[in-house]
Parts: structure tokens; C-alpha cells; sequence
């Protein structure tokens, strides 16, 4: 059994404990490079890596607090606007359905269809032998979407941007990207072996300081910006940035992952939204995985672009191609979604409702446009997991947010509104939030409350 940890490392301990649930790594110190072959055989155990400790320590101060683990919960049903948990209902404000085509008839039998044609996998790499006629409808839908030339769809979001950026930059080139771009961006950047400069989130001031200090240094130059970021709601000035791209011969790409089926009257995206050409954008990426219903990433832009793609990127070229099923659903949930406008809008209506209740109960809700994603910013880690935890128990399933996937000081629960949550769901959970956020502020602070159960005065 794990010994308890100290009271003053208590916030520490379960600050880092929810943190690693994330999905982010313990904080690990350099290990000193051994002088000769060690004998010690408990090296080779996985309890020695960097961290693990840690990591036990962390359950356990989350133990003593009796704060429930809010990762990894076993969903009895389809992510939608609600869920079952251990064979009991709740609101649900952690999917990215986003339109609620997750299920949806047209959806389903689209998938099955394709199960009975193709079967369940492409069984090898496109390049060598996994082509189907699916993956080219689907690229050729994404294209005509977007109005570019090409598409390529790939088996993973992520994986989707840390490869074309890998590919496309080098030693020599420049990456300039917003200082809250996604886990994916920074990785592809970090690997390309570009030069990597942040600026400022949604400051094109602060991104046009560093570009004309430093464009002028490299060969290519890639600019890289989300449609809607996925923590804050918000969204950048697209034509701001086309103006910049074009000033400094640059290229501009846009991870419109979460603006699909949010940004725009018809879901358009940043495009849309913006009132823009999307012809002037040079990379549109983004996922099947939100409003699509189903798994995985797209590029589109000009053909140069995606043939070069398709015959260098690594995360193409050595990757299975996308499962059968998986691409005859995303296309589907498009073309509802080109069809059925009127989610958009119920979308629109859902998330300016919650923003609204949010904002006249007093709650942070930061720089959100109500739009899909909308953060209520605690500004404590602990407190923001013991809010979640809450709410919870409330028949509340919503995720909380902390350092270091954001500041200490804006630790949040996220909520993803869907265009299927009623407004009677909205307007109770809103309420909820307000609730026991207040008796939060009233108990004070979790430390103590860590204190008091151990015993101390």
C-alpha cells in the first residue's frame, strides 16, 4: 500500500495526478548517463521509470481527498448529449458531437454498407495496397468543401498534422504558430527541425513583429493557426492572417478540427465565418472525428500539395489506410450536414444559451464565442477537479482542464455543447456549476480540507 503523501506536497501530488491522466508525462529529472553497464536489476522494471512514483503518490493524495478519478470512465452508450455511466444517466458535455450525426441513420447504415463491401479494414498502406473507392468519394467531398484542388484523409488527427508538417519543413525553414496551437502543431513543428516561433494567442500584432524580424532568415516560411481553439472557444482574424501570409510569402494553415459544423451559418468553418475566401487559406486541415462522427484526419489544398503528401509524408505512406466504414461514415455526417442546416443553427442557439446563463450566474467563461466550446475558468487546479467531481455526482459528466494543459491560473471544466442538448439541460447545468462552485468558495481551500482529514489542525 502507498504511503500517504505529506500535506505540503498534497497540491502538488493531485494537481499532478489529474494532469497525468491526461495524458501528459510526470515531470521527469535527467537521469545521470551511467559510467559503466549497471547490475542493478531493478532498472529494468517499469515501477523504476521517471515518474511512476509520482504518479503513485498522486492517486494517492486524490484518494485522501475522496476525489473520484474523472478520466477513463466506461460509457455504456453513444457519445452524444448523454450518456450512461455505471448503468446511470448524465448530462453529457465531454463528446465532440457536435451535431449530433453520431448514430444517425443515414450514418450507421452508410458504415454497414460498407462493412459488407469492403469489410472492417483496408488491410495495408494505400500506397501499396488499401485504396477503396471510399477514401477518394470522402477526399473528393473534402475538396469540393473546402474549394481546393485535392484531399488526403488519414487514420489519425493528430497523426495528420505532426506529418504534414513534418514533411512540408526542414532545418532552414520557419514555423510560426499560436502560442495556445495544439499538442499536434508544437510536435510537428518540434520534429520537422524548423525553427519554431511562437506568438501570442489570436495578437496577429505579435505575429507580425516576428515576422518581420525573422522571415527574412529562412527559406519557408509556414504559418499555423486553429479555426476554433479547442480550450478557449475563440477564434483568429483569417483575413488578418492571409494578409500577413501574403506580405511575408508565407503559407497559411488552418486546423479547423473543431470549426467544421460550428464556424459559420452552415458550418462552413473559419471561412465562413470570417467571410472569406477559403481558396486563400494554402492547408486546410481537420478531423473526422467531431462533427464527421467517425475517425481520423484530412489535408486539403492544392494538388501539388497532396500529391506530395501522399508520396512523403510518413504518417501516410507507412500507415494502414483509413478503415472502410470509418470513411463511408464521415461522408456521410458531411453531406447531412450540407443538407440539414438547421443543426448549425440549433448548435448556435445551444451554445449562445449556455454563454448567456454562464455569464449572468457570474461564471469565467474567458474569451469563448458560445460557439461548440466553452471553458469555465476556475483558475485552480484542485478546485477545477473537485467542481467536475461534483457535478458528477449530479448526473453532471463534464472533463476539468488543468496545468499544464493550461495556466495554473485558467484551470477550467470544458464543456462541449452539442446541437441535441435541450435548454432545460443547459439551463441546469449552468445552475449546478454556479451551485457548487459557491460552496466550493465557501469550504475553503482543498489543502486544508486535505489537512483536516489527515488529522492536523
Amino acid at each position: 500500500m502507498s504511503n500517504p503523501p505529506r500535506p505540503d506536497g498534497g497540491r502538488a501530488a493531485l494537481a499532478g495526478f489529474v494532469t497525468n491522466r491526461l495524458g501528459r508525462n510526470a515531470s521527469r529529472q535527467a537521469a545521470p548517463r551511467p559510467e559503466a553497464k549497471t547490475t542493478d536489476a531493478s532498472v529494468q522494471k517499469f515501477e523504476s521509470l521517471p515518474g511512476y512514483r509520482e504518479l503513485r503518490l498522486q492517486r494517492s493524495a486524490a484518494d485522501l481527498i475522496g476525489l473520484g478519478n474523472p478520466f477513463f470512465r466506461v460509457h455504456e452508450t453513444k457519445a452524444g448529449a448523454t450518456t450512461r455511466i455505471a448503468g446511470k444517466g448524465f448530462i453529457n458535455f465531454s463528446s465532440y458531437d457536435y451535431l449530433g450525426l453520431n448514430g444517425h441513420p443515414d450514418v450507421s447504415e452508410a458504415a454497414r454498407r460498407a462493412i459488407d463491401e469492403y469489410g472492417t479494414s483496408a488491410s495495408a498502406s494505400r500506397i501499396v495496397a488499401g485504396e477503396r473507392p471510399g477514401h477518394l468519394s470522402l477526399e473528393q467531398a473534402l475538396a469540393e468543401h473546402y474549394e481546393t484542388e485535392a484531399c488526403v484523409v488519414m487514420v489519425s488527427g493528430h497523426a495528420t498534422n505532426v506529418t504534414t508538417i513534418g514533411a512540408l519543413l526542414e532545418p532552414g525553414d520557419v514555423i510560426f504558430h499560436d502560442a495556445l496551437s495544439h499538442n499536434s502543431i508544437v510536435t510537428g513543428a518540434q520534429l520537422s527541425g524548423a525553427q519554431r516561433r511562437s506568438f501570442a494567442h489570436n495578437d496577429l500584432d505579435a505575429l507580425e513583429t516576428l515576422l518581420g524580424a525573422t522571415r527574412h532568415e529562412h527559406r519557408r516560411a509556414l504559418i499555423v493557426v486553429e479555426g476554433l481553439y479547442s480550450m478557449d472557444g475563440d477564434a483568429p482574424d483569417l483575413a488578418g492572417l492571409i494578409a500577413l501570409k501574403q506580405r511575408y510569402d508565407a503559407w497559411l494553415m488552418v486546423d479547423d478540427a473543431h470549426g467544421l459544423g460550428v464556424l459559420g451559418r452552415s458550418g462552413i468553418g473559419l471561412a465562413e465565418h470570417c467571410d472569406v475566401d477559403p481558396r486563400l487559406v494554402d492547408i486546410w486541415m481537420g478531423t473526422l472525428s467531431k462533427t464527421l462522427s467517425s475517425c481520423g484526419g484530412y489535408i486539403a489544398g492544392p494538388a501539388a500539395l497532396i500529391e506530395y503528401l501522399k508520396c512523403t509524408a510518413g504518417g501516410f505512406i507507412y500507415s494502414v489506410g483509413l478503415s472502410p466504414p470509418l470513411a463511408a461514415a464521415a461522408e456521410a455526417s458531411l453531406a447531412l450536414m450540407h443538407a440539414e442546416p438547421h443543426r448549425v443553427e440549433r448548435l448556435r442557439q445551444n451554445g449562445h444559451l449556455f454563454l448567456s446563463c454562464a455569464r449572468k450566474h457570474g461564471l469565467d467563461t474567458g474569451t469563448s464565442l458560445g460557439l461548440a466550446v466553452i471553458p469555465v475558468i476556475v483558475g485552480d487546479s484542485l478546485k477545477s477537479v473537485t467542481l467536475s467531481d461534483r457535478l458528477y455526482k449530479r448526473g453532471i459528466n463534464v472533463q476539468p482542464i488543468i496545468h499544464p494543459a493550461v495556466p495554473e491560473r485558467s484551470s477550467r471544466l470544458r464543456f462541449f455543447i452539442t446541437s441535441e442538448h435541450t435548454p432545460e439541460q443547459i439551463r441546469e447545468t449552468v445552475a449546478a456549476v454556479a451551485e457548487e462552485l459557491a460552496e466550493i468558495e465557501k469550504g475553503g481551500s482543498l489543502i486544508e480540507q486535505l489537512m483536516a482529514k489527515r488529522g492536523k489542525p
